[in-house]
């Protein structure tokens, strides 16, 4: 199919398979990483690399039914249509408004990059620097998701270098008996699955580039491969500078310690330098930059259905970018900064509920034969029915162990916050359910 112009009402349909990879490479490789090692470190010791592996390993179960759906038909509205066609429309209203509070995440990014700046150039001005990182970042999405996909990859490249140091100058700096009692595996099996369940937030996030099915060549094909391969391969590249952060140092110097210590430790000044910028803050820039991407398309079709303004469902004549959304999500992000809020507690309010639409996309995935028959019947990841239960079952359950993982864990506050939201999206999509007219935003695309 070719690509439709704005006019149409459609996104440009523009974005290849390494544009799909670089946004889910960017959404994987989070600033999570520079604190969630040592806090792994603390749970299981050295084995924090196997607890990688096995992290890796339970995002790939995870996403299987989401490569199954996104191998099959390409979804305008991404995650929402999915839940939309599976799920039923009252969930797909639940959705839309819990999308829309994510928006509050983008400050914490933006707040996180200039406080990891502020700490190489101190006294800069703050307030000013986290306007100008959020403007370009919206600006580039403004001009097409293609420009931001360039972007995109960028900064992944220059992420890989900085990585790629970090290993290089780590390995050879590894101490003897690394397999050893008593750091190997400090709290037996169960340290290393509750490490691994951790661990998970850090190597998944590869699955939203559904949300950019709208816009690929080739989403049946493209989307399933964005998803699979970058987790795989992050994961492994993790559990390799998991080695490194539980190997050089002492485990009780390391744990529930950032990343960066290690760094410091291993890498010349300049490369340390170059590694909290290229790694950590670039990490957060990809992050920031993926998500703004994957809010606003499920937002475009909610709108396009009545969930929203009609407003929200149109695009710029001129670059056939959601303009009025990435507006709305840009003053999400500015008023929390200008107004110098501590958004963390906010932002992490819809953290919980984020991760149940997982739980919800894999168990509902169940019933991809019934909503689209004709369509799955030909998809090259067609299976029997007691295969695709099985594994849209084990995906949901592991989801669901990620989501009681953080409820555990999360404060009083964030809890609060979640049931909050929950209250709010429930009722706000009863109100609107009467006047929303969903169409089929789902097609083949072969």
């Amino acid at each position: 199919m070719s690509n439709q112009s704005a006019a149409t009402g459609e996104l440009k349909r523009n974005l290849g398979r390494m544009d799909l990879v670089s946004v889910a490479v960017g959404q994987i490789i989070g600033a999570g990483i520079m604190a969630m090692t040592g806090t792994a470190i603390g749970m299981t010791g050295r084995s924090v690399n196997l607890a990688f592996v096995i992290a890796g390993i339970l995002c790939v179960l995870t996403a299987i039914p989401q490569i199954m759906v996104g191998g099959t038909a390409r979804f305008k509205g991404g995650q929402y249509t999915q839940v939309a066609a599976f799920g039923g429309q009252r969930l797909a209203g639940i959705f839309t408004l819990i999308n829309v509070f994510t928006g509050l995440g983008i400050a914490m990014y933006v707040i996180s990059f200039t406080e990891y700046l502020l700490a190489l150039v101190p006294g800069a001005p703050a307030k000013l620097i986290s306007v100008a990182v959020l403007t370009i970042l919206f600006l580039m999405n403004i001009l097409g998701a293609k420009q931001a996909a360039v972007l995109q990859t960028v900064m992944c490249v220059i992420m890989a270098v900085a990585i790629a140091a970090f290993i290089a100058f780590g390995v050879p700096n590894l101490q003897p008996g690394y397999f050893a009692p008593p750091d190997f595996m400090t709290k037996g099996l169960t340290g290393v699955l509750m490490a691994s369940a951790y661990l998970s937030f850090a190597a998944g996030g590869a699955q939203y580039v559904i949300n950019f099915s709208g816009e690929a060549k080739n989403p049946k094909k493209d989307i399933p491969f964005a998803i699979i391969v970058p987790t795989i391969a992050i994961s492994v590249v993790y559990a390799v500078m998991g080695t490194i952060a539980a190997g050089v140092l002492p485990v009780a110097d390391v744990a529930n310690k950032s990343l960066a210590l290690v760094a410091e430790a291993i890498l010349p000044k300049p490369l340390y330098v170059f590694f909290i910028v290229g790694g950590a803050m670039f990490a957060l820039l990809t992050t920031l930059n993926a998500s703004i991407g994957w809010m606003c398309r499920p937002i475009v079709q909610a709108a396009k259905d009545g969930w929203l303004p009609k407003v929200f469902g149109r695009l710029n004549a001129r670059f056939g970018t959601p303009v009025n959304v990435l507006l709305l999500f840009y003053v999400i992000g500015l008023v929390p900064i200008l107004a110098g809020l501590d958004i963390s507690i906010v932002s992490s309010s819809t953290v919980i509920l984020t991760s149940a639409v997982k739980v919800i996309l894999c168990f509902t995935a169940i019933r991809l034969p019934k909503v689209m028959p004709e369509l799955w019947s030909k998809s090259k990841f067609h299976v029997g029915k007691g295969l695709l239960n099985t594994v849209c079952i084990v995906g949901g359950l592991v989801a669901t162990l990620q989501v009681l993982l953080m409820l555990a864990t999360s404060a009083p506050l964030e809890l609060v916050g979640n049931l909050v939201i929950l209250a709010a999206s429930v009722v706000y999509a009863l109100a609107a359910n009467k006047r929303v007219k969903m169409e089929v935003s789902y097609e083949d695309c072969d």
